[in-house]
Parts: C-alpha cells; sequence; structure tokens
C-alpha cells in the first residue's frame, strides 16, 4: 500500500472504512462465485430477499454502497469486474434492506458478443449503469419480497 493510499484511508471515517471493508469482501465472494457457480445458481443469489429497512436514508446508503463498491474494485487485485461489482452491490444492498435489481444484457461489438451487468434501486443507478445503454437487456433479477 502506498503512503498516498494510506493516508486516503485514514481521512475516511469509520462508517466509509467499513462500508470498503464489506464491498471487498462482496467482491471476493462474487468473485468466487462466478469462477466456480453455474449462473443459474448466482441468479437464485440475485433473487433472494431483502431483509426488513434498515436504512433511515436509502439515498445515503445507496450511494455508499455504490461508492465503497467503485473504490474497493478499483484497489482489487482480482477480477472485479460489472458481474462481481453488481453482485457485491445488491449483496450490500439486501443486508441494508434496500432492494435493488441486477439486469442482465448483451450487445454484438464488432462481430462478438458480450455482456453486461448493472444493478439499479427503482430509477437510482447503482453500478454499471454508464455503460447500460449500449447493452440489450435479457434479464432482471429483483430480490424476493
Amino acid at each position: 500500500m502506498s503512503l498516498a493510499t494510506l493516508g486516503r484511508w485514514r481521512a475516511l471515517d469509520g462508517e466509509r472504512r467499513r462500508a470498503v471493508a464489506e464491498a471487498f469482501a462482496a467482491l471476493i465472494v462474487a468473485s468466487a462465485m462466478v469462477k466456480l457457480l453455474p449462473f443459474r445458481h448466482i441468479a437464485r443469489t440475485a433473487t433472494r430477499p431483502v431483509r426488513a429497512p434498515t436504512a433511515a436514508d436509502p439515498a445515503a446508503t445507496i450511494a455508499l454502497v455504490a461508492w465503497a463498491v467503485r473504490t474497493a474494485a478499483r484497489r482489487a487485485r482480482f477480477r472485479a469486474v460489472c458481474i462481481e461489482q453488481g453482485l457485491a452491490a445488491q449483496a450490500m444492498l439486501r443486508r441494508r434492506g434496500v432492494a435493488a435489481t441486477l439486469h442482465y444484457g448483451v450487445a454484438q461489438d464488432g462481430g462478438v458478443l458480450t455482456a453486461h451487468v448493472w444493478v439499479r434501486v427503482g430509477s437510482v443507478d447503482v453500478v454499471g449503469c454508464e455503460e447500460a445503454p449500449k447493452f440489450r437487456l435479457l434479464a432482471s433479477f429483483d430480490p424476493a419480497d
């Protein structure tokens, strides 16, 4: 860890530190799931029920989770692209009682089929949404109520 990174870490408040640590853990779990499990099991995970609402301020919770996942993914030394980020963000929001929908889409780029995952809470973007308009939606995974 560089001195600059260490300085930024120390400057964070406790809530942000915990969120980044949780995001790293969620990204590790998501990365292992993507490598080891068939997609149907991942899809089942994406539809698990949400805990009872606990977020006093859902908008602030969504913003914190989105920031933490992006921050952890940038620094991860393992695969942490859109699907891992989407699964991590959805899981973190689920634990906080916020129902987030994971979207899965595809696009053809120069004859090559590419896939993308993004997460939204209603119409609020969480992760991966910048690229979403380029992809044709194949499936949405809403958490069970």
